[in-house]
């Protein structure tokens, strides 16, 4: 072999060399796809959304989002470029950062959503007590239409918010929530005002009640006595409760009678007129009583002349105790109905001239509010 031979069989071996060189080289600074990082950002998002991050951690759910898309749209914008001179060191920062804020909306929705849950539980539960008062004080109650309709809107708002809690979807429950907190609260607080007005005469209805027990004790006597409120009928003999009945009055009996067609059931101290059965009742048997009084006809010459009635107005009269209850309504045009087994043994044990005292309530306004 001669020497120049030699000479270009040792460059071609030293090429080679290098290029074997350059290329391992080349192969090691290929820069390194981050499908890790990537990856760990997805899962960590995906996790957030499924705890409803992006709901109840709805900021930091979306820059969570953000930067991922920062991060793929980095990515796909590297990848563009030839290999050698791909650079993903953003495409790792924003998947980090959006791993990093999927974690903390992650936490953040689950104790969001835990404190709603809890602010939720109390809420219901104070909206049945307030649904349940509002049952108790004014189910019977004159109240107007519209306070009637709001009721009614509130009670169903209030259980459709209560099926979507059940569910877990807090925010729906919640804004139905509020809006039945809303309605139900303003009626329950503008009723109870109003019951409290009509509780003022409270410390003269238990005068004529007591005047009346004390009367039938004296005297050895059967005494009626009416609790509007409470929708009672008690007979009292020689001062001692003898009997209990339901009562039903007039569709409008908050408040003393003011005029004929008014439908209130009169308030004051009456006594037994008639004792009507058979024909001369269509309520099985009936007791009427002496309204209008000397007191009735002075409050009502009252009102014309203050103009707090119209001017046509008539006192009217036929106030009874009669049969025909036992509806579990208010439906009288402002007498007193018992059933008629009822009324069949008051009208035996009393007599024309018993006394009928007719009264707000028994209880004052704070009995009524506790109870």
């Amino acid at each position: 072999m001669t020497r120049s031979v030699v000479k270009r069989v040792i460059v071609a071996a030293a090429v080679i060399i290098v290029v074997v060189l350059l290329g391992l080289l080349l192969l090691n600074s290929v820069p390194e796809p981050p499908v890790r990082d990537v990856t760990e950002a997805r899962e960590a998002l995906a996790k957030a959304n499924s705890n409803r991050a992006g709901t109840y951690s709805r900021k930091i759910f979306a820059e969570a989002k953000a930067a991922y898309d920062s991060a793929m749209a980095n990515w796909r914008k590297e990848n563009k470029r030839i290999i050698f001179f791909r650079n993903y060191s953003k495409v790792k920062a924003f998947a980090r950062l959006s791993e990093k804020r999927s974690l903390e909306s992650t936490e953040s929705s689950i104790t969001s959503s835990e404190t709603l849950k809890a602010q939720l539980r109390d809420k219901i539960d104070s909206l049945n007590g307030t649904e349940a008062s509002i049952d108790n004080l004014f189910g019977r109650y004159p109240l107007p239409s519209e306070i009637r309709t709001r009721i009614s809107n509130g009670k169903m708002l209030l259980t459709e918010g209560i099926v979507a809690f059940n569910k877990g979807q807090y925010l729906p429950a919640s804004r139905k929530i509020n809006e039945a907190e809303y309605l139900l609260t303003t009626v329950y607080e503008s009723s109870k005002d109003d019951l409290k007005n009509y509780f003022r005469s409270y410390s003269l209805w238990k005068k004529w009640v007591q005047n009346a027990i004390n009367d039938s004790r004296k005297n050895d006597t059967y005494t009626i006595i009416v609790d509007k409120f409470s929708k009672k009928c008690y007979v009292y003999l020689s001062g001692t409760k003898k009997y209990e009945f339901d009562a039903e009055l007039g569709r409008n009996w908050v408040g003393n009678k003011h005029r004929m067609g008014d439908k209130a059931t009169p308030e004051g101290n009456y006594k037994i007129i008639t004792k009507m059965q058979g024909k001369d009742t269509p309520y099985h048997k009936a007791l009427a009583i002496d309204y209008p009084n000397n007191d009735d006809i002075e409050k009502f010459k009252s009102d014309l002349a203050k103009g707090n009635i119209p001017s046509y107005s008539r006192i009217g009269g036929g106030i009874e105790i009669h049969g025909g209850g036992g509806r579990g309504v208010d439906w009288t045009e402002g007498c007193i109905a018992l059933t008629d087994n009822e009324i069949d043994l008051v009208y035996n044990i009393v007599k024309v001239g018993t006394p009928v005292t007719i009264v707000g309530s028994l209880k004052n306004i704070d009995e009524v509010l506790t109870n």
